[in-house]
């Protein structure tokens, strides 16, 4: 870890600006670059997609959802009707987008793609761009859904993820960030984070939440335990059980994995194979909860749309993190 410490501070590692390490409930490694401090609050770009799964999680705590099983366009009849109608659009289930394999012709990693972010952006109803959306087809070198792993067709689309977000206000008749500040983020003793918003007004969902690292721990260990914080049971230990289940396969060849809004991957390190449970965002920024070393490793970076971002922070984790607690669980 001391090696990795000057490669933060010689900048070996580039636009770094933390690795926090807790393991058994404590900190046991710090360190900041590039003028972060314990203070900032780092925009971990689509880490944030994974409060907006907790938030679900609330909502179906506190009654105001049924399940994830519950069908969505029922509650956004105000958009009605809708651009490329189709009778596929009506089974859309809030699984259906935790999942990211929702029937709609979605696909950031497409530029090509209808429902591409990017594209969102631009228009004022983030919401209504997406339901809106043509059915995608299955291109011939992609596993259909029924030939799929989990029978699901993974497609990476940020507007989904706002769709729910949408939702969460529209049942809460507050702004998502409202009910993650009561139910989760107090809870915590977390202060609150900086969101962004739709111009509509709606929380942004899909990322640019900004919290700081020791936050992201709080919240890792908060799902380490079960849910559980301080004796108190913010999320229901089921929901997140469910929320790191494999649900959809992102990289066969990499073994890469998701749950319900949650990247799933499987690090072989000294000859051990662990799994850990990742909020993950553009620019390499990761909260990676591995529950066999009951650890949570935060690594945030500003490395935005470069292309050794997610590599440098992937090497810290295994090369580093993951042989220093392998170790520390030795002793």
């Amino acid at each position: 870890m001391d090696e990795l410490t000057t490669k933060l501070s010689d900048e070996t590692y580039k636009k770094m600006t933390s690795v926090v390490v807790s393991h058994n409930q404590q900190i046991i490694y710090e360190q900041y670059a590039n003028q972060a401090n314990q203070n900032t609050q780092h925009d971990m770009r689509s880490a944030s997609k994974s409060l907006t799964s907790l938030a679900i999680g609330l909502a179906i705590k506190e009654g105001l959802l049924k399940g994830v099983d519950e069908l969505v366009l029922p509650h956004f009849r105000d958009k009605f009707p809708l651009q490329n109608p189709d009778d596929r659009k009506s089974k859309i289930t809030l699984q259906d987008l935790l999942t990211m394999s929702s029937p709609l012709e979605c696909d950031d990693w497409n530029s090509a793609s209808r429902g591409n972010e990017e594209r969102m952006y631009i228009i004022e109803d983030w919401s209504r761009f997406i339901l809106d959306l043509p059915i995608r087809g299955i291109p011939p070198w992609k596993k259909t859904p029924a030939n799929s792993k989990y029978g699901r067709t993974f497609s990476y689309c940020t507007g989904g993820v706002q769709v729910l977000a949408d939702l969460i206000g529209r049942v809460s008749k507050q702004p998502m960030s409202e009910l993650l500040q009561d139910k989760l983020f107090s809870p915590l003793g977390i202060k609150p984070p900086e969101f962004s918003q739709s111009p509509l007004g709606q929380t942004n969902g899909g990322g640019g939440a900004k919290l700081t690292s020791r936050d992201w721990i709080k919240i890792g260990e908060m799902m380490l335990a079960e849910g559980q914080y301080k004796q108190q049971q913010i999320l229901p230990s089921k929901w997140v059980s469910e929320s790191f289940k494999p649900r959809a396969v992102i990289d066969e060849d990499r073994n890469i994995e998701y749950g319900y809004l949650w990247w799933i991957f499987t690090h072989e390190v000294n000859d051990k194979t662990l799994v850990s449970y990742a909020a993950s965002g553009n620019g390499g920024n990761y909260a990676f909860i591995t529950p066999e070393l009951n650890a949570v490793t935060v690594i945030t970076s500003m490395a935005y749309n470069t292309n050794y971002m997610h590599q440098q922070s992937q090497e810290i984790f295994t090369r580093y993190v993951v042989p220093h607690l392998l170790a520390a669980k030795a002793q």
